[in-house]
């Protein structure tokens, strides 16, 4: 079944779900989530959907190879390896499985995502 996700730009934070705290903070400012999965990946889809964080430090997580596309805000993600990225809307990316991190989340960002395997 093809599966599209309307208008994921536009979507107003409010009309997201809660999604909590961030499960790994740096420091005192505490990024919250909200998002939609558009998928069923309890039915073997890959999860996909609309993230969003406001701002603050944290480590990632995902271990799972993801490509996505940020559709607003501003960051910095800085891989354990040392490699440093600076995200802006606009700008679309793809993360190996296992590319573990810090997230510094400037100005809340948006975005599509594709977690892999």
């Amino acid at each position: 079944m093809i599966t599209i996700i309307k208008n994921p730009a536009g979507e107003a934070s409010d009309k997201l779900e809660d999604w909590g705290p961030v499960a790994q903070p740096i420091g005192d400012v505490i990024s919250k989530l909200r998002g939609v999965t558009a998928t069923d990946s309890a039915a073997g889809e890959p999860d996909t959907g609309i993230w969003e964080c406001t701002p603050g430090k944290w480590h990632r997580q995902i271990k799972k190879a993801e490509f996505c596309h940020f559709l607003a805000g501003r960051c910095t993600f800085t891989s354990t390896e040392g490699q440093k990225v600076e995200i802006a809307g606009g700008d679309t990316l793809y993360f190996p499985a296992n590319s573990l991190g810090v997230w510094d989340v400037h100005e809340t960002v948006r975005k599509v995502y594709i977690l892999i395997g």
